[in-house]
């Protein structure tokens, strides 16, 4: 039971970050790369007895592996990000679920509010006159027949 709740947890992470994953082996393949293709540079300019080229090519191999393995480290790091982000969208939304009430109330509070700053004269003419629209006059007529 352990082994297949273990084995569904890597591949459901793998299937879930597989890009990330595949490019950090092809950065972790170049450096691999470049360490044949820095070999076989040595061995020729030894041949053609041209060492003071070794000068300049040595520094260019340790800057390229540096900067892939402090990328794969920056995306590798960053997988986990991605997953606290997730959760915290995933908290998000709940908590904005059980915060509607209180929008709901905050938009009656600025409607009350609304009705404060109107002066005693406009309350007085609100409170006499009931403004119908087409619908409610349309209603009035179909239940009066």
């Amino acid at each position: 039971m352990f082994r297949q709740a273990k084995s569904a947890f890597i591949w459901y992470h793998l299937y879930k970050f597989r890009r990330t994953l595949i490019i950090i082996v092809l950065l972790l393949c170049i450096i691999l790369f470049s360490q044949w293709i820095y070999s076989d540079v040595v061995e020729y300019l030894r041949l053609r007895e041209k060492l003071e080229y070794l000068d300049f090519i040595l520094p260019l191999k340790w800057s390229i592996i540096f900067f892939n393995i402090g990328v794969s480290v920056y995306l590798f790091l960053s997988l986990f990000k991605q997953e606290k982000k997730e959760d915290k969208k995933g908290k998000e939304k709940n908590s904005s679920k059980q915060e509607e009430p209180s929008v709901k109330n905050e938009k009656k509070e600025n409607k009350n509010n609304k009705e404060e700053k109107f002066t005693p004269r406009e309350k007085m003419f609100l409170n006499k006159k009931k403004l119908k629209n087409k619908v409610d006059i349309l209603v009035e007529n179909q239940t009066s027949k």
